[in-house]
C-alpha cells in the first residue's frame, strides 16, 4: 500500500505558496509515529511554533491539539518551517522525498531533519535532489519524558548558528552527543536500540520478583527503582564497572549467587551481540547508494 503524506483528509495549502518563504514554523514534522511524535511532544517544551503532518490526517490533527500546534500536509511543512523532520521509515524515504521534491528545490534553504537509521547524508540527499543542509540524529524514545540521548551530526552547509540554534530547541528532549556520521550506526545500536534491551533486563527482573512471591505491580516497581538508582550511581561514580559490580557482591552473600546464574548465562554476551545484531541490521538499512 503506498501513502501519500499529508494529503489525506485535508485540503493541499501548500499549492500557492510563492517562491519567497514565509518562515512561520521553526520546526516542521513529516511523519509522527512513535519516534517523530516523541520528538515533536518534547520540542514543544521549548516552542509553539511548530506544524506537523502525517498521512494519517487524524493521527496528526490530534498531536496538534494535544502539544498546541498547527497541522497541515507536507508541502506547507516544507514551505513554511525552518528545520523539517523526516519522520518516516527508511524503506519509505525515497517515496516521501520524491513527494515533495518540487517544494523543496523552491525553498533550498530548508534545514531536512532525519532520523531513519542507516541513512547517510549522502544518501538523503541524493533522495531529495539536492545538497540541502541535513541534520541527521539519532534520538531515543526517552526523549518522550526529556531524558532521551540524541546522536546527532550534520552536512558541512549547516552553520554553527543553525546547529546551536537547533540544540537549544531540542534540549527539552535530554542529552545531545555530536559525533562523526561514519560512528552513528554504532552508536544507534547503543542508545537509540538500548531502551527494549533494558526494558527486557527490567521485565526478567520483575519476574523474578514475582517468582519469589512478590505481586506484579509491586515486582516491576522495585526493579524501575534498582535501574533508576544504578543508573544514577555510575553517573555520579568513576570506578570501573568490576569496582561497580565487586561493591555490591559481598562474599559469600546473595547477590554474588544472583551474579554468578548470570555469568553461567553468558548474559553479558547476550548484550554484545544484541547491539551488534542491531549495528548489522543498521548497516544493511544503508545499503541504498
Amino acid at each position: 500500500m503506498s501513502h501519500k503524506f499529508g494529503f489525506s483528509g485535508i485540503a493541499n495549502f501548500g499549492a500557492h505558496v510563492p517562491n519567497i518563504r514565509a518562515i512561520n514554523y521553526r520546526f516542521g514534522f513529516i511523519g509522527v509515529g512513535n519516534m517523530g511524535g516523541a520528538l515533536a511532544r518534547a520540542a514543544s517544551r521549548s516552542t509553539k511554533q511548530i506544524i506537523v503532518c502525517d498521512h494519517d490526517a487524524a493521527k496528526a490533527s490530534a498531536l496538534a491539539q494535544r502539544i498546541g500546534c498547527e497541522f497541515a500536509d507536507s508541502r506547507t511543512v516544507v514551505a513554511e518551517s525552518e528545520y523539517v523532520f523526516l519522520g518516516v521509515k527508511p524503506q519509505m524515504m525515497a517515496e516521501m522525498l520524491g513527494e515533495i521534491k518540487k517544494e523543496l528545490e523552491k525553498h533550498k534553504d530548508v534545514i531536512l531533519v532525519t532520523m531513519a537509521a542507516g541513512l547517510s547524508i549522502k544518501t538523503i540527499r541524493k533522495m531529495a535532489g539536492g545538497d540541502y543542509k541535513v541534520i541527521r540524529i539519532m534520538p531515543n524514545l526517552a526523549v518522550e519524558v526529556g531524558k532521551g540521548e540524541i546522536l546527532y551530526t550534520t552536512s558541512e552547509n549547516v552553520s554553527k548558528n543553525e546547529i546551536g540554534k537547533f540544540l537549544n530547541l531540542m534540549k527539552h528532549a535530554g542529552h545531545l552527543t555530536g559525533m562523526e556520521e561514519e560512528e552513528m550506526d554504532a552508536g544507534c545500536s547503543v542508545s537509540g536500540c538500548g531502551p527494549a534491551f533494558v526494558y527486557k533486563f527490567v521485565r526478567g527482573m520483575a519476574q523474578g520478583g514475582v517468582d519469589a512471591g512478590l505481586d506484579e505491580e509491586t515486582a516491576l516497581a522495585l526493579a524501575i527503582q534498582t535501574v533508576r538508582g544504578a543508573a544514577k550511581m555510575l553517573e555520579s561514580n568513576d570506578a570501573p564497572l568490576d569496582k561497580m559490580i565487586e561493591n555490591v557482591c559481598s562474599p559469600g552473600g546473595s547477590t554474588i549467587e544472583g551474579v554468578k546464574k548470570l555469568d553461567e548465562a553468558k548474559m553479558e554476551e547476550a548484550v554484545r551481540d544484541a547491539v551488534a545484531a542491531a549495528y548489522q541490521r543498521n548497516i544493511e538499512l544503508g545499503k541504498t547508494e
